[in-house]
C-alpha cells in the first residue's frame, strides 16, 4: 500500500494511449534522459488471471520531470 501510494504522490501521468504512440513518447523521452514508468492495465489483469477490455496504456514521469517531458510531448504529432 504504501509503494503504491508513493507512487501517485511522486508521479503525474503524462499520456494515455495505444501501444505505438506510448512506445514513441517513451523513446522520445530516453532521448532527454526522462525514463517514465509505462502502466498497462491490461497486461496486469492478464497475469493475474482476469480478463480487460481496456487496451491504452499510461505513461507516468517524475513529478519533477513532468514539465519538461509535457513540452516534449506537445512537439510531437499525436
Amino acid at each position: 500500500q504504501y509503494q503504491k501510494l508513493t507512487f501517485y504522490l511522486n508521479y503525474k501521468k503524462l499520456f494515455s494511449g495505444n501501444a505505438i504512440d506510448v512506445d514513441r513518447v517513451f523513446n522520445s523521452l530516453s532521448t532527454i534522459e526522462i525514463v517514465p514508468v509505462i502502466k498497462d492495465q491490461a497486461e496486469s489483469a492478464r497475469l493475474a488471471g482476469f480478463g480487460a477490455f481496456y487496451t491504452d496504456k499510461e505513461l507516468w514521469v517524475h513529478q519533477d520531470e513532468f514539465n519538461k517531458a509535457q513540452e516534449l510531448l506537445n512537439t510531437l504529432d499525436l
